[in-house]
Formats: C-alpha cells, sequence, structure tokens
C-alpha cells in the first residue's frame, strides 16, 4: 500500500520515463475526493475509451456526464503517445472489482495474470480509492489498431509508477481483470504489457529501448488504418457520434463516487 504522489512528483516521474505529458485545465485539483477516500494505492489500471479523436475524448475523460461526472480518470494516453493529464486524486474510473484481485495485486502474487474476477460494479469492491486509472483512445472493437508510440507511452507510465512506488509491474492490471463487468482494454495482452513494464524497470528511466523489426509491438496495422485514427480533430458531427457511443457503453457500468 502507498500514499498517492503529490501531482508534481507524478510530473517528475513520467518526465523521467520520457513521458510526452499535456496538463489540461486545473488537472491537479479536479477530483471527486468529496465523495469519497483515495488511497491507500495499490496499483494502476488500464482501460480504453470507446472512443475515436483525441481533442473529443480529452474533452469526455475530464468532463463525464450529467450521470458519470469526471474525471473519469487521471490521463488520457492519445493514439500519438502524448498523455493528458486530466485529474488528480478520487476518479470515476475503476468502480467496483473482485477483492481476491485486489487482493492479489497488493502481494503481487500471481503468476501471468490475477485470478479471472467473479465481481463487478454491482458486487465489488471499490476501484476508485485504490488504483491509478489510465484511458487510452482506441474504439475498443477489437479492430482499431494501438500505435507502437501510445503502446510506448502506456507502458512507460506504467513503469513510471511503480518505479515511483517500488512496485513490480504485477501492481498494474487492465479493467477486465478487475471487474467482471469490464472488456477493456481490448487488443492489449497484459501479460505482454506486463513483461514489458518489467522490462523496463530493469533499466534507468531514461532507458529507450531499440526501434528495429525485432522490437515489439502490439497490433500491425497498415499505414492508412493508423494515420486515419490520428486525423485530429473530430467534426462537430464525430464528436456527437462519439459522445452517445461513450454513454451507451458506461452508463451504469461505474458506480458515480
Amino acid at each position: 500500500m502507498a500514499a498517492p504522489l503529490a501531482a508534481e512528483r507524478l510530473l517528475q516521474a513520467l518526465r523521467a520515463e520520457g513521458v510526452h505529458v499535456v496538463e489540461v485545465g486545473n488537472w491537479r485539483t479536479h477530483n471527486r475526493n468529496s465523495k469519497g477516500p483515495w488511497g491507500p494505492l495499490n496499483g494502476s489500471i488500464v482501460h480504453h475509451t470507446v472512443t475515436r479523436g483525441t481533442a473529443s475524448t480529452v474533452r469526455i475523460v475530464r468532463d463525464g456526464y450529467s450521470d458519470l461526472p469526471g474525471p473519469l480518470c487521471h490521463g488520457m494516453i492519445a493514439k500519438d503517445g502524448r498523455v493528458h493529464l486530466v485529474g488528480w486524486g478520487r476518479t470515476n474510473h475503476a468502480g467496483g472489482g473482485d477483492p481476491r484481485v485486489l487482493d492479489q495485486v497488493v502481494a503481487e502474487s500471481y503468476s501471468s495474470s490475477p485470478t479471472p474476477p467473479t465481481r463487478g460494479n454491482a458486487n465489488g469492491v471499490d476501484g476508485n480509492a485504490r488504483f491509478y486509472g489510465w484511458e487510452c483512445e482506441n474504439l475498443g472493437d477489437g479492430r482499431d489498431p494501438w500505435p507502437a508510440a501510445q503502446y510506448d507511452a502506456i507502458v512507460r507510465v506504467q513503469a513510471a509508477l511503480c518505479r515511483a512506488h517500488g512496485w513490480s509491474a504485477k501492481s498494474v492490471i487492465g479493467h477486465r481483470e478487475w471487474s467482471s463487468d469490464k472488456v477493456d482494454p481490448r487488443g492489449i495482452d497484459m501479460p505482454r504489457l506486463r513483461a514489458d513494464v518489467a522490462e523496463r524497470l530493469k533499466h534507468p528511466a531514461s532507458w529507450n529501448p531499440g526501434t528495429g523489426p525485432t522490437r515489439r509491438t502490439p497490433w500491425q496495422a497498415s499505414p492508412s488504418a493508423t494515420s486515419s485514427t490520428l486525423s485530429g480533430r473530430p467534426t462537430r458531427s464525430a464528436d456527437r457520434r462519439t459522445r452517445r457511443t461513450i454513454r451507451r457503453t458506461r452508463r451504469g457500468s461505474r458506480s458515480q463516487s
């Protein structure tokens, strides 16, 4: 168990790890602390957003909705690898999850993956108090690619937290490994992600792995597929579609707290 990092310490840890940080508004004080505890912390959860378009995704995860107020995470990891910090403190990201999984993460006692969860948002323990949360820009349909820059940023963010707290990579889990209600982050092999985090932790924070043909990436996408997901700010109609999609996906799936 660990006290949450101070906002300035987080920035130091991320930048030391080579993360390109974007600070969004009043992220240091934007939170749900009035609704419940934040800490002690035991790990970090990786999510996918079910959205397309970085600008609209940042707005969604920062502001949330009338029935699920933001922030919905601590940072959003975009397709281009930039990490947009939107909140610090308690956020509406993890919801309820399996207490057995929490015990295994606390003890870092599982093998390649935690025991599959049998509890979810309605009957699980409070994950918003116990985990950092990182939304990753992806449609979550199993076809939307995970560009190498984005995957590398996910690894670096998780390694930064583990390094700062003295955790191993087993303190990093996917949302689907926490809650029986969840499938995210779809397309990310969590044991492999943990292996990549563990590899980073063997090196100084400034380490930059090779980028040659032997470098592993989680998704091999065509150039056109990758570039289409990096097309920039969506149109108003696309933005409305994005908001409807994520609202349908999340309504009722996370407790408001």
